[in-house]
């Protein structure tokens, strides 16, 4: 009568063999690269929805309070520098750029390249910020924040600000739609500062994807990181191209 002994599986023998040559970005509940890489956009696409139905009910408020209150929004757009948005706009523009150019830096494994193109977004980034910083201090020197100490002479006054009413008004508001631009500006503030707060976030992405890039890292050929951080800024720069139409451009004259 034959000896009954275990029988090991063949299959089993090299498992431990196969798994060393994983690479180390795999992490360990992904069975392959391509199964990360498609989780990640997967879920960057899911983040990047929920952020376009934020920022669309912020646009949807806007253009209903427009529709509602529209003379004290078009005095309040007039007092917004459209020169300053138009740099804004550009300088988002060539950061776009910068970046797609460090996508393809990093999927071409050039490391030299995709550290000066995000250093080129970082500089780029921190100068949008610095231009919104001085549309700020502006609003804050005409008392157009929203709150105790918001100030309607720029719209009832002409001597107050003659340069506004020499070149859009024929007559100071009534002061009951003079009221409605503090909406306008809260509008203007929540819809920028929101926009704001997610270049911050982003900014500090790059800085530590600059420190890791110098490392070299994201040139292995798995730049999934990267390129979900260019969906990321891209959707910024979108977002800002509907807030300078919405804000800035719309009924200017």
């Amino acid at each position: 009568m034959p000896n009954n002994q275990a029988i090991v599986p063949a299959a089993s023998e090299p498992a431990g063999a196969g798994h060393n040559e994983h690479p180390s970005y795999l992490l360990h509940h992904f069975q392959s690269v391509e199964q990360q890489a498609d989780t990640s956009n997967f879920a960057m696409w899911l983040f990047l929805l929920t952020e376009m139905m934020f920022f669309g009910g912020l646009f949807t408020a806007y253009l209903i309070y427009r529709n509602w209150y529209y003379l004290a929004f078009v005095a309040g757009s007039h007092q917004l520098n459209v020169v300053w948005g138009t740099l804004n706009t550009v300088v988002l523009i060539c950061s776009s750029f910068t970046m797609a150019m460090g996508v393809w830096c990093a999927e071409t494994r050039r490391r030299s390249g995709l550290v000066l193109c995000l250093i080129l977004t970082f500089i780029l980034g921190l100068g949008f910020l610095g231009i919104k910083t001085i549309e700020y201090s502006e609003k804050i020197e005409k008392h157009h924040v929203p709150g105790f100490h918001y100030n309607l002479s720029s719209f009832l006054d002409p001597a107050s600000d003659p340069e506004i009413f020499k070149e859009y008004h024929d007559k100071p508001l009534p002061l009951d739609i003079a009221r409605h631009t503090e909406l306008y500006f809260s509008l203007y503030f929540l819809m920028t500062g929101m926009h704001a707060l997610h270049m911050i976030i982003g900014i500090g992405i790059l800085g530590f994807m600059i420190f890791r890039a110098r490392a070299g890292a994201y040139i292995s050929g798995h730049v999934t990181f990267v390129e979900n951080f260019g969906l990321y800024w891209h959707f910024i720069d979108i977002v800002w191209i509907y807030l300078f139409a919405l804000l800035y451009l719309i009924s200017r004259h």
